[in-house]
């Protein structure tokens, strides 16, 4: 089949979830999934933002199924009440998108203690696929789909450093955290494989996504006439959030995505349709990810698929 990200296949009946649905790229994967039929829940902690975007879906997809599930993933011990609270009680896909990206050269925790994008990118993910086992299980061939990072792929984990409590850097403890996220996202699969689940772990990255080549969805986001002519030169290598969002639809709805893959833009993983991209060099160790899984197992006090 050829893939074609303006002709969606039809999901009626199924119930995905996307963190982060809310705004950036987050908020337009959920607005093409709601454009195939399915049931899309917006996880997010703010109740006024979410309404903003589900109006904003609801305008572009005529009798969009959409409602909002209150998640913070920076607070850990809230995390089970939240998957408690998600209706319907099984969930075909849910799209580990929201993360936070800092700029500022303080570090800076979560209430818990851990660093904030590390804690929120990777730690909130982590234990939220742990929660929410029960209803990915109960459908079949559910799909646990991370959103990782064109950074990540280059980053390196510290493992005897992971809560970067030493030589601080906001940018590349980002990239950790992403990279982090994909390395689960992979382990993860290979653990659902072992035990037989039918559950697949597909990681995706949204190459390079900018504002001003971004269409607007008022209220979530709004592109002057200013800022899309200067973002136009940009168009040459990077794209907008609305088209960074089609990897992750992808390994969403494609049948022919299968666990353990890797998908990004087509162009230099910067721009363009999704293609399936080769799991190498950091995202490739197994026994980082090994560790990294111990570790955040233990932090959280909770493991997935189990």
């Amino acid at each position: 089949m050829t893939w074609d990200v303006r002709r969606l296949p039809r999901a009626e009946g199924r119930n995905f979830l996307v963190t982060g649905g809310n705004a950036g790229i987050g908020y337009f994967v959920a607005e093409q999934l709601a454009g195939t039929g399915a049931t899309v829940v917006l996880g997010s902690r703010d109740p006024a933002k979410t309404e903003g975007a589900m109006a904003s879906i609801r305008s572009r997809v005529p009798g969009a199924r959409v409602r909002h599930l209150r998640l913070d993933l920076a607070d850990l011990s809230t995390l089970k009440a939240a998957a408690d609270a998600l209706e319907p009680d099984r969930l075909d896909a849910v799209v580990c998108n929201a993360g936070v990206l800092l700029d500022q050269p303080e570090r800076r925790e979560t209430g818990e203690g851990h660093e904030l994008m590390f804690g929120t990118n990777h730690l909130g993910h982590f234990a939220l696929i742990h929660w929410l086992g029960p209803v990915l299980a109960a459908a079949s061939g559910s799909r646990v789909v991370t959103t990782g990072s064109f950074v990540g792929k280059s980053a390196r984990l510290d493992l005897d450093d992971l809560q970067t409590t030493r030589d601080y850097q906001p940018k590349r403890t980002y990239a950790r955290s992403k990279l982090a996220q994909m390395l689960f996202g992979f382990e993860l699969d290979r653990r659902l494989r072992a035990a037989g689940s039918t559950t697949l772990s597909v990681v995706t990255h949204p190459g390079g996504a900018l504002d001003s080549l971004t269409p607007s969805r008022p209220p979530v986001h709004v592109r002057t006439t200013g800022d899309r002519l200067r973002g136009l030169p940009a168009r040459v290598f990077l794209q907008g959030k609305e088209s960074a969002a089609w990897p992750a639809v992808r390994a969403v709805l494609d049948p022919a995505v299968t666990g353990g893959q890797l998908w990004g833009p087509r162009v230099f993983g910067l721009r363009g349709a999704p293609r399936r991209e080769p799991v190498r060099g950091a995202l490739a160790d197994t026994e980082v990810a090994a560790r990294l899984w111990a570790a955040s197992a233990e932090l959280t006090g909770v493991e997935p698929g189990c």
